[in-house]
């Protein structure tokens, strides 16, 4: 080639990339196992293993078998988890989440005792716990929002006097943040913090978890109360009278395909900012990796980097221990 056809360059960012040594120096953003919680299902009965098999790898465990999943947990480095409760029986009100001998309550004084090392957060909602399936008290096939505050005030309550380190409400109900603060800070449980689903969308990646937590409602969808996908502003006032009401930490779910959701987030609140890789998210891959279409680890690690990438202090996912035990031995 002709040396006068080759210009002069002064700036060439190829020079930071060429080799692992000095891509890894300049590496913007890291992911830990500190960053990652794990999703853990909770059923009521004895010597519950049961495959989720819409979501491979996931299980749902009972009180009697939980301790194996909670080693591997442990194993992997990771120590926060989020616990979804799948009762004995469901009722118009979700009565096994009102009860103190309720199958989340009964697993967090377990855990409690068993491993104190663990931080245990709790989903808040009602929709696993009702038969109808719905995140809130029925009035007339509808959801009424203001019923279902005291609820879930009373619920927030229960998790924390069996254990909870945090309470993460889901249901995207108006107010829940202020319901739940004001509960827990009336009965001196104001040093809980309160994770909310801030920018929660209705989403077609929610299909899998449905199987996992038993929770598809049995009428209708939730479009009345969780958002629009195609909204922004909207999430960002969600977010912004979140934080009015005491919130200590925002969500945006489903995670992927709202990357715009949590950059905006953590742009304008100074507020941590979580994100949630959901069920459909994860079994997409799977499922490709299963295909040999998509190597597994590679598309896990890159989808979680562009959740830390967008701005998320916090990833929950059904990712977190593999990814973890990959973290053991490379930089992500």
């Amino acid at each position: 080639m002709n040396e006068h056809i080759v210009p002069e360059l002064k700036r060439r960012p190829r020079r930071l990339r060429n080799n692992p040594v000095i891509r890894e120096m300049v590496r913007e953003n890291r992911l830990h196992a500190e960053d990652l919680i794990m999703p853990l299902f909770i059923k009521a009965g004895q010597g519950v293993r049961r495959p989720v098999a819409s979501m491979p790898g996931i299980r749902q465990w009972s009180l009697d078998t939980m301790a194996e999943e909670i080693e591997t947990i442990l194993d992997s480095g990771i120590r926060q988890i989020l616990l979804f409760g799948l009762p004995a029986s469901k009722d118009a009100i979700g009565s096994d989440a009102l009860s103190e001998n309720g199958i989340i309550q009964s697993a967090l004084r377990i855990l409690r005792r068993d491993y104190p090392e663990l931080y245990l957060i709790t989903d808040l909602c009602m929709c696993e716990y009702t038969d109808h399936g719905h995140c809130g008290i029925l009035e007339a096939h509808e959801v009424d929002n203001d019923a279902t505050l005291p609820y879930l005030a009373k619920q927030a309550l229960l998790h924390a006097q069996a254990g909870a380190d945090m309470i993460a409400p889901s249901g995207m109900m108006d107010g829940m943040v202020q319901a739940v603060r004001s509960g827990l800070d009336a009965a001196a449980f104001e040093h809980i913090p309160i994770m909310s689903y801030s920018v929660k969308y209705a989403s077609a990646f929610y299909g899998p978890f449905r199987d996992a937590a038993e929770s598809a409602p049995g009428f209708g969808d939730r479009r009345s109360y969780q958002m629009d996908p195609a909204n922004s502003r909207e999430g960002m006032l969600e977010a912004d009278l979140d934080v009015q009401e005491g919130a200590d930490i925002l969500m945006v779910k489903p995670a992927l395909a709202y990357l715009d959701m949590v950059f905006r987030l953590k742009e304008k609140h100074s507020l941590p900012v979580a994100c949630y890789n959901v069920s459909g998210e994860y079994s997409m891959i799977k499922a490709a990796a299963e295909k040999g279409w998509i190597d597994e680890e590679k598309v896990m690690m890159e989808s979680l980097l562009s959740m830390k990438r967008a701005g998320a202090d916090l990833i929950i996912s059904y990712f977190s221990k593999d990814a973890a035990r990959l973290l053991k031995t490379a930089s992500f």
